[in-house]
């Protein structure tokens, strides 16, 4: 059946739903003093998201006329809805592998994650990957390549920290696929210590693009402390804002399974695409809100998005 034809709120939709909630907006100008700033000059707003039960397990039996859309606190009607496109839509990602000296005694363990991730493609999927260190370089080109690239089992720890930058340029990057569906994930200790880019011009930068961030923590295999907490906080943040999800794994298997459900979570999702009924050109802030019917259920979603600007 097309989208359009669907028009989801024809109460009568079958859909598994997984969802994670994501923007996808042409980027103008980027930066600004507002942490979760994005702006566009589109009038289409896309968005991706995910729902699970209490215990993380992905609910699969909803429906469309169990799910209402809030813009500000205002529902979106059902003729706003420009598309409704099921979860076997591809997407494409950029892993992100942290290669800094921090991560000496962990890179392997990191390499084998991410290779898990690829593992996980559906044919119709795509993923980049990238090494960051003192730089960001690529090491895989966008393929559905089921393998790290050989360049990447030669990667050696060294340098310092250039997060932020990795995010903005896994960003540019995405901006140029055309897949709707967009993810970076994160493999790090997450101190940044040489970007140029702060992390706020790094999640305006994957909010501008519509990109979910992953991102895995791998300085929870450190003993606790003040750094680590520093760390994990910062990533949490980029996952959260972005729609994507933060993991905390003590490494070996469960590190390996966490890019394992990434990969599965990326492959059921939902795409709604609509047009704001608000379509004042103020460049302010407007929040963006999920709400299913059945209590006992999480929505994950992305936090808003700014508005264009004259």
């Amino acid at each position: 059946m097309s989208p359009l034809a669907c028009p989801f709120f024809r109460r009568s939709l079958p859909s598994l739903l997984i969802l994670t909630f994501s923007i996808l907006l042409a980027p103008t100008r980027l930066y600004g003093q507002d942490d979760d700033v994005v702006r566009t000059n589109t009038d289409l707003v896309v968005l991706n998201v995910t729902v699970t039960d209490k215990q993380g397990q992905y609910v699969r039996a909803l429906k469309g006329a169990d799910f209402k859309v809030f813009e500000d606190g205002v529902e979106v009607p059902a003729n706003a809805i420009v598309s409704f496109g099921f979860q076997d839509s591809p997407y494409a990602a950029v892993v992100l592998l942290d290669s800094s000296g921090s991560m000496e005694a962990r890179l392997a363990l990191a390499r084998s994650a991410a290779i898990r991730f690829l593992d996980g493609l559906r044919d119709e999927d795509v993923a980049a990957v990238y090494r960051f260190d003192s730089k960001v370089e690529r090491i895989q080109e966008f393929s559905g390549s089921r393998d790290l690239a050989p360049i990447g089992y030669a990667i050696k720890a060294k340098g310092m920290t250039t997060l932020n930058d990795a995010i903005a340029e896994a960003s540019k990057v995405l901006a140029e696929r055309p897949e709707q569906r967009r993810a970076i994930v994160v493999l790090s200790d997450g101190m940044d210590t040489f970007s140029k880019a702060s992390s706020s011009k790094a999640l305006e930068s994957a909010l501008a693009v519509g990109a979910s961030i992953f991102a895995v923590d791998m300085s929870s295999l450190d003993t606790p402390g003040f750094s680590n907490r520093q760390s994990a906080m910062q990533l949490k943040d980029f996952a959260d804002r972005t729609g994507g999800r933060f993991i905390s794994t003590p490494g070996g298997p469960a590190l390996r399974d966490a890019f394992t459900a990434i990969a599965e979570e990326l492959g059921h999702q939902y795409t709604i695409s609509y047009r704001p009924n608000n379509t004042n050109r103020d460049g302010k802030w407007r929040n963006l809100e999920v709400k299913v019917d059945h209590e006992e259920l999480v929505v994950r979603t992305r936090k808003g998005y700014r508005a264009p600007k004259k």
